[in-house]
C-alpha cells in the first residue's frame, strides 16, 4: 500500500499540472480557497512546488450564509499567509431564482465571483477530487441528466477570461486528508458540510460509505465513466455543429432545416445552439416542445417556448433565442411583463403617455376616421397582453381571440407584449392602432370621428 506522500504531494501535483497545462510553470495560478482540508492540501502543495508558477494567489469567497462566515474568511487569510501565498476575501450575496436550490444558487454566485476575480489568461484551480466527482455523477443520475450531465466536472475548461482546472480529480478525499494530517496543516471545518438537508451532504454522509464498503474503487471507476461520457459529448457537439451549419441564419436558425433532422439529432442541435449562446439549457419537456410542436406549427403561426432564463420564438420561418423569465402560470407565452394599468380620460387629454418607453397613444380627430367618438366611453383603461383577450373586428361576426389575430397578421412575438390594449370597462375596444372592436367602429351615421394612433418608440 502506498504512503500518503506517494498518493499526493508537491511532486505529484507538479507532474499533474504539466499534464494538464502545456505552458506550466509559465502561468499565473489562482486557487479557489475555502480553507477546508481539500483546498488547504492544494494550496500547501502548490506552495512547495520545485518549479514555482509565474504567479500564485488565492481567493476566498464569503457567501455570508453563516454567522461565522466573516471569521472563516479571516482564518483563511491566516492559513494562506502561513503558506506564503497572498489571499483576498470576496463577499457575495446569494440570490435564488424561483425553483433553484440553495446549493445551486450558492454555486452559481461563487463561480460568478471567481470568474470576476480572474485576470486575463489566469488559471483558476479548484480542489475538487475523486469523491466530489462521484457525488456529482450520482446527483446527475438522480436528476435524470443526459450525457453532458454524466460527464460531470471536466479537468480543464475555458472559464471567464482564463481557464478552470481541477487537478485533483484522480485523488480521493481520504488521500488528501491523510496528507493534510501528515503535514500538520491547520484547516477550517464548515459545519454546513454535515447538514443532511442538502443533497450532496446526504449522499456523502449516508450513501457513499455504503457504496465504498461494497465497491472500494467506486470513485475511480465512476470518474472513468465520466471521462467516457465527456468523450461522447464531444462527439455529439461535433455532430450538432455539422447539423447547424446549413440551418444558421445569422444568430437565428432556419426552422425548415432544423425540422428536416431526425428528432434525436434535432434535440441535440437545439441543445448545443442554446448552450453555445450562453443560455441555460431548457428542461427535457421544454426542449421536446421546441423540437416538436414549435417546429410543427403551421407556417403563419408564431409560437414561443419559454423556460427559466430563456425562450425560443419562431417567426417568419426563423428560430430566435432570447433571454427571458419564465411565463406566469396561466398567462400567454407572449404576455407582457407586469405593468400597472393606466386610466385615460381622453376628452381631457387626447394623448396618453405609456410606461417603459412604449411611446404614446393619441386620439386624433379625422373626418373619415374609423373610430366613432360618440360610441366611446369618456373613461378608458390601457392595459397589456395577459392572454384570453377577444374582440369583434367585423360587425355581425363573433368575437375572436386576440392571439389568433396577432398570428394571422404575423405580428412578431417580441412586439406582442408591447402592444397597448384599450378597454372600455371589461370590453377590449382597441389593440394599439391595429384593430377596433365593432362597438366603437364608425358607421355612416357617425358625427364625430377619429383615428387611434400609436406613436411607437424606436424599436
Amino acid at each position: 500500500m502506498s504512503s500518503p506522500a506517494e498518493d499526493f504531494g508537491a511532486r505529484w501535483l507538479e507532474g499533474r499540472l504539466r499534464e494538464l497545462l502545456t505552458a506550466f510553470p509559465d502561468l499565473a495560478l489562482c486557487v479557489a480557497f475555502s480553507g477546508g482540508p481539500d483546498s488547504s492540501a492544494l494550496l500547501a502543495a502548490l506552495a512547495q512546488l520545485r518549479h514555482r508558477p509565474r504567479a500564485l494567489r488565492a481567493v476566498h469567497v464569503d457567501h455570508g450564509l453563516h454567522p461565522d462566515s466573516a471569521v472563516w474568511g479571516a482564518r483563511a487569510l491566516e492559513i494562506a499567509g502561513s503558506l506564503g501565498v497572498p489571499c483576498t476575501v470576496r463577499r457575495i450575496r446569494i440570490e435564488r431564482r424561483r425553483g433553484e436550490s440553495p446549493e445551486a444558487a450558492a454555486r452559481a454566485a461563487r463561480y460568478g465571483e471567481l470568474g470576476a476575480a480572474l485576470a486575463e489568461g489566469e488559471v483558476l484551480l479548484t480542489a475538487h477530487h475523486e469523491d466530489d466527482q462521484l457525488e456529482t455523477v450520482l446527483l446527475q443520475l438522480l436528476r435524470g441528466a443526459g450525457v453532458a450531465g454524466l460527464a460531470a466536472m471536466p479537468e480543464v475548461m475555458r472559464f471567464a477570461r482564463g481557464w478552470l482546472v481541477r487537478p485533483l480529480l484522480t485523488r480521493s478525499r481520504a488521500q488528501l486528508l491523510a496528507w493534510v494530517r501528515g503535514s500538520g496543516l491547520e484547516c477550517l471545518e464548515d459545519p454546513s458540510n454535515v447538514d443532511e438537508r442538502f443533497d450532496r451532504n446526504f449522499l456523502r454522509q449516508r450513501v457513499l460509505p455504503v457504496i465504498a464498503e461494497r465497491w472500494p474503487a467506486a470513485g475511480a471507476t465512476v470518474h472513468r465513466s465520466a471521462r467516457h461520457a465527456a468523450e461522447a459529448q464531444r462527439l455529439l457537439d461535433e455532430l450538432a455543429q455539422a447539423d447547424l451549419r446549413t440551418a444558421r441564419h445569422g444568430e437565428a436558425l432556419a426552422a425548415s432545416a432544423v425540422r428536416a433532422l431526425p428528432i434525436d439529432r434535432r434535440r441535440n442541435a437545439l441543445r448545443f445552439w442554446i448552450s453555445a449562446r450562453g443560455q441555460p439549457v431548457p428542461p427535457a419537456a421544454r426542449l421536446n416542445e421546441i423540437a416538436g410542436s414549435l417546429l410543427a406549427a403551421r407556417a403563419d403561426a408564431q409560437p414561443c417556448v419559454e423556460w427559466s432564463g430563456g425562450r425560443v420564438e419562431r417567426d417568419a420561418g426563423l428560430l430566435t433565442l432570447r433571454r427571458g423569465a419564465p411565463a406566469r402560470r396561466g398567462a400567454a407565452a407572449d404576455a407582457a411583463p407586469a405593468r400597472a394599468e393606466i386610466g385615460w380620460r381622453w376628452r381631457v387629454a387626447p394623448v396618453c403617455t405609456l410606461p417603459d418607453g412604449l411611446g404614446e397613444l393619441e386620439l386624433r380627430p379625422e373626418s373619415q376616421g374609423p373610430l366613432d367618438l360618440g360610441a366611446l366611453r369618456a373613461s378608458l383603461t390601457v392595459r397589456w397582453r395577459q392572454g384570453g383577450e377577444r374582440l369583434a373586428v367585423h360587425a355581425g361576426r363573433p368575437r375572436r381571440a386576440l392571439k389568433s389575430l396577432l398570428q394571422e397578421a404575423r405580428v412578431p412575438v417580441g412586439e406582442r407584449a408591447r402592444l397597448p390594449l384599450v378597454f372600455a370597462g371589461d370590453r377590449l375596444v382597441a389593440v394599439a392602432d391595429l384593430w377596433l372592436d365593432e362597438s366603437v367602429q364608425a358607421g355612416s351615421a357617425a358625427r364625430r370621428r377619429a383615428r387611434l394612433v400609436w406613436k411607437r418608440p424606436e424599436m
